[in-house]
């Protein structure tokens, strides 16, 4: 297969690995960006970002064998490309089974914490149960999450060593509060050590990144394109989320926050509400407290009128 550039999306040169390696990324592509792209077809345990002396290539690596060759060959009988931020991703096996990382952390201070979330998976702890916890202490400038061999891990950011020694002293070995948790997770422990970071590039805000310096920061397309997984079938699949993306079509008059929050509160509490232009169209995040909540205002407001009389 060849791409409209002319160059070749894939080469099997090398044979399959769990380790992908991705080229013609976006300048300083994430960690984030990275596993929004792949987590649909397995679980991500490592990735190296910023290879290359224009930092556009990446290798990622797949928990498992099988997931990393369902990836290459979905995209390989795709007629869309792997894409980060509009552009296309070329893929290849890499000729290496493990990413090994050689980062200095651990008991430097640095104002960027590692925290480990034990017994936990990904979604159990947001990230604003994460804000909640650690400005206790501090400013938190920036939160990034991910998922890793070690577990679902978060990188928070403060303004200065002190600040973060403090919350690590404090924080470590700690269990969050049992009421910030949903009903199924018993306990959690947070594990807590320096990180090599200083300031955490956060590109845009979504449900794993926040940059609390700049509320301005786009929403991460990844986050409101991205929302499908592999069905039995090899097609795309939605997912279920307790957040819509609603696009309001063929506007007569102004829709506010205040607007939507009575439409789509008639169905359960609204959570939270962002609008936001995209390519020249209205639309906005809605957040419920739950996935049933969200799909019962999905299917009864898809398609229809939300002015007087609609």
């Amino acid at each position: 297969m060849a791409s409209s550039a002319g160059q070749p999306q894939f080469r099997y040169t090398q044979p399959p690995s769990k380790v992908l390696h991705l080229r013609n990324l976006p300048w300083e592509c994430t960690e984030e960006e990275l596993v929004e792209l792949c987590k649909p077809f397995g679980k991500i345990v490592n990735t190296k970002c910023n290879v290359g002396a224009n930092h556009n290539q990446a290798f990622v690596e797949f928990a498992d064998l099988n997931q990393a060759i369902a990836m290459v060959s979905y995209y390989a009988s795709s007629s869309e490309p792997a894409q980060v931020r509009g552009k296309s991703v070329y893929l290849q096996y890499s000729n290496r089974q493990e990413i090994v990382n050689n980062k200095s952390t651990g008991d430097v201070a640095s104002n960027v914490l590692l925290v480990t979330i034990e017994g936990v998976e990904a979604g159990d702890v947001s990230i604003d149960v994460l804000h909640l916890v650690f400005s206790a202490f501090g400013f938190v400038h920036k939160i990034a999450t991910f998922e890793k061999s070690a577990g679902f891990q978060a990188l928070v950011q403060f303004t200065d060593p002190d600040t973060a020694t403090a919350a690590r002293n404090a924080l470590d070995g700690r269990s969050i509060p049992r009421y910030l948790l949903p009903d199924h997770v018993t306990s959690c422990h947070l594990r807590i050590s320096f990180s090599a970071h200083t300031d955490l590039n956060v590109k845009f805000q979504s449900h794993r990144s926040r940059d609390y310096t700049n509320p301005n920061l786009p929403v991460n397309p990844s986050a409101i394109d991205g929302q499908f997984t592999i069905g039995p079938d090899g097609k795309r699949k939605e997912l279920e989320s307790n957040v819509l993306l609603a696009s309001i079509e063929n506007m007569q008059y102004a829709v506010t926050v205040d607007v939507l929050n009575t439409v789509f509160s008639s169905f359960g509490t609204v959570q939270k509400i962002a609008i936001f232009e995209k390519n020249g169209g209205f639309q906005a995040l809605i957040q419920y407290p739950d996935i049933g909540t969200a799909v019962v205002a999905k299917e009864a407001l898809e398609g229809h009128c939300i002015y007087d009389g609609g």
